[in-house]
């Protein structure tokens, strides 16, 4: 996988415990780290200039503060990405169950336009029905009793202070009771209860949490649940019709809203790192919902909810489940959580890209130095990686990952997320006229990175 700086000071990200003090939930290798050793990403390099003003995803803050969720922050005039899990110092209703089913709907038949006189018959435009609200309704029905409200408590051992809640959502993926979420949902948590769309409750544990992206895996002891289908986002195009089911707020329970696929492969700075390769979505997305699906209009999990900008309107994103998809199978044959690592820094090759750097090729991955919050260099190739065994080199462009090209829809970090740490992989590498295939047995990525 393409790797974060391993050094320099990482940015700070308020999580879903900001009291990592209190006794730990139990947990499985690897330990969930705390949000605020999450460092900055370094899977794409650093554009130049100051990188735009983040929230970070959403906290577990005091009632007071909360009331200040979702404003800009120093007087930031950049979007605000704001993490959609809903968090308070008490949480004090229950939750109302709520469907919202028919958003957007074309059912309409489309305008016919009368014949002119003599008209030939080829000329003339047929009814076309769109019934795009039953299918909405369809895909929400289908998927809705597998999402869950997840209510996380952390504790701390003040006695005189008061526990901090915070409320996320959840899809269930397998039947005996493995769920996909957020990574900030439930780090740090003292106590997890999920909560079914039936009204039923469990306890929760952390089976892990992923070094790579904001996601996690939590299991509840349970069997014969239902399951949400898993569909594969990199089928999507842009402009087609998503939705979006989740927890409002933490208390308007399996909310449906619906939009459309905005963009692909976009990049976010958060105070706990970077987040890239995200779906951006239109769909109403708000605190709280944030490890829910997003699904399509055929019923299958094609993201998890993970962030929206405050300072504008339907700009959320989205997690792609083929990046979530290896750890989920992890899970599964009870392996710990674990992504690949090869060492490298890159820049993915565009246009702009391959005018700036007189380069013969426009798409690929340039690997090139990078520069940490410190100031201080990071070199392309990590000494001691899995690529730095294998011959890479500063200025080398990787053209393809077996077999599958680079681009800007296929960057070399999502691709690596395909294989599994200890297998090796060939990368065609254009190194200045000359080409060549390395072998490179991909490491498993070190925490903290």
């Amino acid at each position: 996988m393409t790797e974060q700086p391993t050094s320099g000071t990482p940015s700070t990200e308020t999580g879903s415990s900001p009291n990592p003090g209190g006794a730990p939930l139990g947990h499985y290798s690897p330990e969930p780290a705390r949000r605020s050793d999450w460092p900055r990403s370094a899977w794409t390099h650093e554009p130049a200039g100051p990188p735009p003003s983040w929230m970070p995803p959403a906290e577990a803050l005091p009632a007071a503060d909360a009331r200040g969720n979702g404003r800009p922050r120093g007087g930031s005039s950049i979007g605000v990405v704001l993490a959609a899990s809903l968090f308070s110092a008490i949480l004090a209703s229950g939750g109302t169950i709520a469907a919202l089913t028919a958003v957007g709907a074309l059912g309409q038949p489309a305008t016919v336009p009368a014949a002119s006189p003599g008209a030939s018959e080829v000329n003339v435009r047929q009814p076309i029905v769109i019934d795009e609200s039953s299918a909405i309704i369809e895909a929400a029905a289908k998927v809705g009793p597998a999402v869950v409200r997840i209510t996380s408590t952390a504790t701390s051992f003040d006695p005189f202070s008061i526990p901090e809640t915070g409320v996320g959502s959840g899809v269930i993926y397998d039947a005996n009771g493995w769920i996909l979420t957020n990574r900030h949902v439930v780090a740090g948590a003292n106590e997890l209860v999920v909560e079914l769309k039936d009204g039923r409750q469990f306890q929760g544990r952390i089976y892990g949490i992923d070094t790579l992206t904001d996601l996690a895996i939590v299991k509840i002891d349970a069997s014969g649940l239902p399951t949400a289908p898993i569909g594969n986002s990199d089928e999507l195009k842009v402009g087609q019709r998503l939705i979006a089911i989740g927890s409002p707020l933490g208390t308007y329970s399996n909310s449906v809203t619906a939009g459309i696929l905005s963009a692909k492969g976009r990049t976010i700075q958060v105070a706990g790192g970077r987040l890239s390769n995200l779906l951006q979505t239109d769909a109403a997305i708000n605190p709280g919902n944030s490890g829910g699906p997003l699904i399509d209009l055929a019923g299958n999990v094609i993201g998890i909810n993970t962030a929206i900008a405050t300072a504008a309107e339907g700009i959320g994103f989205a997690i792609p489940i083929n990046i979530a998809r290896p750890i989920m199978e992890q899970a599964l044959r009870g392996e710990p959580l674990a992504r690949p690592y090869i060492g490298v820094r890159f820049e993915t090759i565009d246009y702009q890209v391959a005018q700036r750097e007189n380069l013969q090729v426009q798409e690929g991955a340039l690997l090139v130095d990078a520069t940490d919050s410190t100031g201080r260099t990071l070199p392309a190739v990590e000494p001691g990686s899995p690529a730095a065994r294998a011959g890479l080199q500063a200025g080398d462009i990787i053209v393809s990952v077996e077999g599958v090209k680079l681009d800007s829809e296929h960057p070399l970090d999502a691709v690596l997320t395909q294989f599994s740490p200890g297998q090796t992989v060939h990368l065609e590498i254009l190194r200045g006229a000359e080409r060549l295939t390395v072998s490179v047995t991909l490491a498993t990525r070190p925490e903290g990175l």
